[in-house]
């Protein structure tokens, strides 16, 4: 029961439902949950020029749009309100109070934090011990929620959740169960699996979204200058659809990982850099750049955030997880 009043609480904070607005009948409604709209708060946040394009409108769309985001106050607000909100926020953390510091107490919901950098150096094994950790207790370093995993490359392992689980005294039956799983096998269909999010969000309590990693698919099926232009589009689109889900509920974090290339052109200091250019660096709201340390050690250097220093952290990856 209490799950179920969870899930009640993480749509629109009003008792209102869709086909409440005028204008939404049956016919709109469903073309608005084939888009992913399930709550007036969604819809409130969503581009009138992508509900024309699903076939309701433009009238229809431009007058639900501006009623839904009247019934959900998405005017001015003093700063206090905000500051008040960002100083009970909850954070899930990472396993090391080292990288939970350098981030300023944990991954924090209602933002998308991108981690980037080569192979081995952490990535997947952070995405898969936040699917852990999203599970516990608040006053154990959790949101109390379910995760959504995106995974591009097929590098999810059930093996590592377990270990994982059983580090930390959890059930791992119960801890793979309130992990889903989504398995998206090219661009259009990754796309497609985040635009179906909402209703996995709602149905299973998801605190934690997961794509891992966000341009595999983009760097091999767009290939060469003249497909550019058109890449970064989709791609751009598929940010946004994020970072509408980490505005759309009270208590969700994205969490996307990302690859690096060599620019042939530098020739002094590190020549590495992020794949998906600006439109994946202005997307991210959280920017991690993480590299090999010694042994086991990965260091994590905060490369862009609106309210954390640039700094580093040290932390592990240990056959029980991330650890100090």
């Amino acid at each position: 029961m209490a799950k179920k009043n969870n899930n009640e609480k993480r749509g629109s904070e009003n008792s209102f439902e869709l086909n409440d607005i005028p204008g939404i009948g049956e016919v709109t409604l469903k073309k608005l949950k084939d888009e992913g709209i399930i709550n007036i708060k969604t819809l409130a946040l969503y581009p009138i020029s992508k509900l024309i394009e699903s076939g309701i409108g433009e009238k229809t769309a431009v007058k639900i749009v501006k009623v839904a985001q009247e019934m959900e106050n998405l005017g001015f607000k003093s700063a206090e309100i905000i500051w008040e909100k960002r100083k009970n926020m909850k954070k899930i953390h990472s396993g090391s109070f080292n990288l939970d510091e350098l981030l300023g107490g944990g991954f924090e919901p209602g933002a998308l934090t991108e981690l980037f950098g080569e192979y081995r150096t952490g990535k997947t094994q952070l995405t898969h011990q936040l699917s852990v950790n999203v599970q516990l207790p608040y006053e154990n370093g959790g949101l109390e929620g379910n995760a959504l995993y995106i995974d591009t490359e097929g590098t999810f392992r059930p093996e590592r959740i377990i270990q994982m689980a059983d580090s930390i005294d959890m059930d791992y039956n119960q801890v793979l169960r309130n992990i889903t799983i989504g398995r998206a096998y090219n661009s259009n269909h990754q796309v497609l699996l985040i635009s179906e999010a909402p209703k996995i969000i709602e149905e299973k309590n998801i605190k934690l979204v997961i794509v891992d990693s966000i341009i595999t698919h983009f760097r091999s099926e767009y290939v060469g200058r003249g497909t550019l232009a058109n890449r970064q589009q989709v791609l751009n689109s598929h940010i946004h659809d994020l970072l509408r889900l980490t505005e759309s509920y009270d208590e969700l974090a994205v969490v996307i990982t990302n690859q690096v290339s060599a620019k042939p052109d530098v020739f002094y200091g590190n020549p590495l850099i992020h794949t998906g250019g600006n439109i994946v660096a202005h997307g991210a709201t959280i920017r991690i750049y993480l590299r090999k340390g010694k042994g086991e050690q990965r260091v994590a250097r905060v490369v862009d955030a609106p309210h954390l220093p640039e700094e580093e952290a040290i932390f592990s990856i240990t056959e029980e997880g991330i650890k100090d």
